[in-house]
């Protein structure tokens, strides 16, 4: 089963990421009409610069969300990268059970909180906030299931990648 799935889930990465580049090419195009209107035209326009706030807090979101493996996550590599692989499974599944425990206990208020917007929208682009700020509650229930997935296989006994500092990138 989990062999069929992995091309599958390849194919929905590379979409993942297709999304959020089209969104920061969105944004970069917003950020030059707004240059080109303000300074070559003397005509600024806010709606380019509401588009490219929208899109910076959705291109983050869906990033953390689909597109960061667990490799690319911050951590506090001082004390991961000293400790053996026992050690990094136990703090894999203390870490995933208390954001998996967090995260749940706060999706009740957050969806209260995003449908409660629907009566707010944008300034320019009449965009609702519900639909603005649902973004998060994607993050929030990909998160709980990718650190569910993550304490699974350290309860599995499978111990999370050792951090290799002289392999350190941007992600690039």
């Amino acid at each position: 089963m989990i062999a069929f799935a992995r091309p599958i889930g390849l194919w929905l990465a590379r979409r993942a990421e297709n999304v959020a580049a089209g969104m920061l090419a969105a944004m970069f195009l917003a950020f030059l009409l707004q240059i080109i209107f303000r300074y070559a035209l003397n005509l600024p326009i806010g709606w380019t610069h509401e588009l490219s706030v929208i899109l910076w807090v959705w291109l983050v979101l869906w990033g953390a969300a689909f597109v960061l493996t667990e490799r690319e996550e911050i951590r506090f590599d001082i004390i991961y990268g000293a400790v053996g692989p026992g050690p990094r499974r136990i703090m894999c599944i203390i870490t995933g059970t208390a954001l998996v425990l967090l995260y749940l206990v706060s999706l009740p208020a957050v969806v209260d909180y995003v449908t409660f917007m629907k009566v707010q929208s944008t300034a320019y682009l009449k965009i609702r906030f519900d639909l603005l700020f649902s973004i998060y509650i994607v993050f929030v229930i990909a998160t709980v299931i990718r650190y569910i997935w993550l304490s699974w296989q350290a309860l599995r006994g499978v111990a999370p990648d050792e951090f290799d500092p002289t392999k350190a990138s941007s992600g690039i």
